[in-house]
């Protein structure tokens, strides 16, 4: 579905609206994990997550009487802020559908970045029954927040930016939650990665890409009770073809786990980052045996994060 020149067409599509954000290196967890760590650091993104690129893309791509019409998506939080921002940057109405138990933070930026936001019931039926009823009453064009192909492109320009730096790598890990990041990250590492495999990490809490891997079709979550709040979501029938075609390898990893790597991150890199982006961290100390001497490549996610809840 989808060729190299389709990711790099994408990529010069959406640099005027995002940043190419710095990697990072920390000579004391490289040497707690014995491998070369790099940090691909979208934390410092716009709107502070790599989703702002695969909203770019996505309302790039509409025809000039879709924009007039706005652009709707459900959201806990990172796309919510995306898609507003994107949205908002290219003259596009963009209306949110959030729910009520998403963090405050994210509600306040997505009102800041001039989306309109919506409130539903904390569930996914509630959010997708609320997004097609304001669909159907203003015309607007649904965005997925991961299962959309121009979606799962931008979001792939993160790792491409990488590996245009760091062409060596031997892996790149990322977080999976709705499966557009990993998804991406697997098309960029295939056309322009050498011999560079992508690995997924996922909390035992919410581990349904582990198991969709496993059983090769979308398995659903039975609770959400994790910390890493952006990995709720689950794979979509786009990403999923791609996931199962270029990705072999999930970890898993507990809440212990995911908290401990966010405190190191934030102590030994000194930035801020989400409790999801410290999942990918945790994978590789939990299974490090297996990446000794190894160039590994992490997608730091984002960083918009309530101050006032950290867990350490």
């Amino acid at each position: 579905m989808t060729s190299k020149n389709d990711l790099i067409k994408c990529h010069n599509r959406i640099k005027p609206l995002i940043h190419n954000t710095p990697v990072l290196k920390s000579s004391s967890i490289d040497e707690l994990i014995g491998a070369r760590l790099y940090f691909k650091c979208d934390n410092f993104q716009k709107m502070g997550a790599f989703k702002m690129r695969g909203a770019a893309n996505a309302i790039l791509q509409l025809s000039e009487d879709q924009k007039k019409r706005g652009v709707i998506t459900h959201s806990s939080g990172n796309f919510a802020q995306a898609l507003s921002l994107a949205a908002n940057s290219i003259g596009v109405k963009a209306y949110i559908v959030m729910p009520s138990n998403a963090t405050e933070i994210k509600k306040v930026a997505v009102k800041g970045y001039m989306g309109e936001l919506i409130e539903c019931e904390p569930d996914l039926s509630a959010r997708e029954k609320k997004s097609i009823e304001i669909q159907e009453s203003t015309g607007a064009t649904f965005i997925h927040p991961s299962n959309d192909l121009d979606v799962i492109l931008g979001q792939g320009t993160a790792c491409k930016e990488l590996l245009e730096e760091h062409n060596d790598l031997n892996y790149i890990f990322t977080p999976v939650g709705g499966g557009g990041l990993i998804a991406g990250s697997a098309l960029a590492a295939k056309y322009f990665g050498s011999n560079c495999s992508v690995i997924g990490a996922e909390p035992y809490e919410v581990d349904d890409a582990y198991r969709s891997l496993k059983s090769g079709r979308i398995e659903k979550n039975s609770s959400t009770n994790t910390i890493a709040d952006g990995l709720k979501t689950e794979l979509g029938d786009i990403n999923f073809q791609i996931i199962k075609k270029e990705i072999n390898q999930i970890i898993r990893v507990t809440e212990k786990e995911i908290i401990e790597s966010m405190k190191i991150i934030w102590e030994r890199l000194k930035i801020v980052c989400e409790p999801s982006c410290a999942v990918p961290l945790a994978a590789i100390f939990k299974e490090k045996k297996y990446f000794q001497q190894k160039k590994i490549g992490v997608i730091i996610s984002g960083g918009n994060v309530d101050l006032s809840k950290l867990p350490f």
